[in-house]
């Protein structure tokens, strides 16, 4: 105990050593003249092809290194991005996209509409193997194509010219312009791809077409950005540089942000902490379209039976957990899909409209559900083990948990936490019984929530599927009728909920930290971060 006490000591005082070294750089050359954004990030990212990345930690460097046909303005909504101008045929089935004249890679290579087709396609071909492949399942032949059963020329997009892409979609999507804006839509240069598989692991070879551009990166530290002046409006880009730490210890990012180190963090800081912060304005609290889960493998025992899935999600008090441990002004999540996103009328929010689909804290009808599957009191129940992510927030919550399962449930669980990249490859391999998860809503449609879930997809880490509910979500995908579409995820959510193969916990708000010397960044309930008009007096 002593020798880990030891080495978490060593693990902080180093980091925070390389967070003032980082800040004390930025000031120095602040003082020269330039404006340097120091943020943290709050984990090295699994990947920076845009192709491939999944999580939160890539998503934020992503929309600074690349940009899609549309971005976001201000108010989070899509605007012009590469593409100048756009043109929907009736149907909504056809799209046309003209792209801006002169558009530069970071590296002064000519950006062209070859280079969106390449990447849309590339991103769908089975051999790259993307788990989000599915993000592109809208496109015409996109899912045939992905799972092997058509040819990449027969997918709905083509460069018509080097200045225009056609679009076709598999049905009318009402929200495909902000589609644009993701990151799996971005596009990536097909010379520099194809002259270097790995040409996204490295700061000499990765090649954006963003605001700004990678010139370092030191792993599990930071990554620092500068403008790119090949960026086709690079004269609202205010900023010279952006550090990025990469650090996961959100005790050291909050030191470093109140010793002025840091000017902002896309960070959740230590829970004890929020209270405070947010009383003294230095913690900022926006809507945020995420729900806070655990990811159940459905394939271990005793998870492989829904009694004791349900049992374990139902002996959680949410309330006094937000209230006494989170502390942030989180709601109880008794649902999967967050509040935030529409449903079939105007104006209507699809979490309310569907409701409470479980209780909170409701013991007796979990212990009774644990009897019935055969452990009373949790009896001869396997023994019960908790994946998380290295950081104190997701341990204080599991400890709760733990806690709580111990009291209401006679289960003692144990807890395992992981450094990042090493949880990601344990919780992909399905190595895991509970893991600490969470999903970012990707565009505001409860669809993105449902098809997460469904039994093909690679976001999907549970082992759980169900014929009903992958045909409710087919339905609400092919519908172009609100109430049929909103009715077919309603119902699909219940099934979800019924069988309990995510164990929802709160919905979140979004949560960050910024000096109020920063303006001009650009957030969005989904959570995308845009330094693109940031500035620092």
């Amino acid at each position: 105990m002593k020798s880990k006490k030891l080495c978490a000591l060593l693990l902080a005082l180093a980091l925070t050593t390389a967070l003032l070294a980082a800040g004390c750089g930025g000031n120095q050359q602040s003082q020269a003249g330039g404006k340097i954004l120091r943020t943290a990030n709050g984990a090295e990212p699994e990947t920076l092809d845009p192709r491939t990345a999944v999580g939160v930690p890539e998503s934020m460097i992503l929309r600074q290194l690349f940009e899609g046909l549309c971005t976001q303005n201000q108010k989070g909504e899509p605007v012009p991005g590469v593409a100048e101008r756009w043109e929907v045929s009736p149907d909504g089935l056809t799209y046309k996209f003209f792209l801006r004249s002169g558009l530069k890679w970071s590296n002064g290579d000519p950006l062209t509409a070859r280079d969106f087709e390449f990447s849309w396609k590339s991103a769908l071909s089975p051999e790259l193997g993307s788990k989000y492949a599915e993000q592109l399942y809208y496109l015409k032949n996109g899912a045939a194509y992905n799972k092997g059963n058509a040819k990449a020329d027969e997918v709905g997009v083509k460069a018509l010219d080097e200045k225009t892409l056609e679009v076709k979609l598999e049905k009318p999507t009402p929200y495909f312009l902000f589609l644009t804006t993701f990151w799996t839509y971005f596009p990536v240069p097909e010379k520099v791809v194809a002259a270097n598989p790995k040409w996204h692991t490295d700061p000499k070879t990765l090649v954006g077409n963003g605001p700004f551009k990678i010139v370092s990166w030191t792993h599990t530290d930071k990554i620092e950005l500068v403008k790119n002046d090949n960026y086709w409006n690079k004269d609202v880009v205010k900023l010279d540089k952006v550090v990025i730490s990469l650090s996961d210890n959100v005790k050291t990012i909050l030191d470093a942000f109140e010793n002025k180190q840091l000017d902002a963090a896309e960070v959740t800081p230590p829970l004890p902490e929020i209270p405070r912060l947010l009383k003294e304005g230095k913690l900022k609290n926006g809507p945020y379209i995420g729900t806070y889960y655990y990811c159940v493998n459905t394939a271990k025992a005793p998870f492989d039976d829904p009694r004791v899935r349900k049992a374990f999600a139902l002996a959680i008090d949410r309330r006094t957990l937000i209230d006494n441990v989170i502390k942030g002004g989180e709601a109880p999540a008794l649902a999967w899909a967050s509040p935030g996103l529409p449903d079939a009328k105007a104006g209507d929010d699809f979490r309310k409209v569907g409701g409470d689909l479980f209780k909170d804290n409701d013991v007796e009808t979990a212990k009774k559900l644990l009897a019935e599957a055969g452990y009373p009191d949790g009896k001869d129940l396997p023994p019960v083990d908790i994946l998380y992510n290295t950081s104190e927030s997701h341990k204080v919550i599991a400890e709760a948990l733990q806690e709580m399962w111990k009291k209401n449930l006679g289960v003692s669980a144990s807890l395992s936490n992981q450094e990042w990249k090493v949880y990601l490859q344990t919780r992909n391999a399905g190595n895991f019984q509970l893991a600490r998860s969470s999903w970012i809503g990707d565009y505001a449609d409860a669809m993105t929530f449902m098809d997460t879930l469904t039994s093909k997809n690679g976001n999907n880490l549970t082992r759980w599927g169900n014929p009903d509910y992958d045909k409710l979500v087919e339905q609400a995908k092919t519908s172009s009728d609100p109430a049929v579409r909103m009715k077919a995820m309603h119902d699909a959510e219940k099934i979800l909920i019924d069988e309990m193969p995510v164990i929802p916990i709160y919905f979140y708000t979004n949560k960050y930290l910024e000096n109020p010397k920063v303006k001009g960044v650009i957030r969005d309930a989904l959570g995308a971060v845009y330094y693109r008009e940031a500035t620092i007096d």
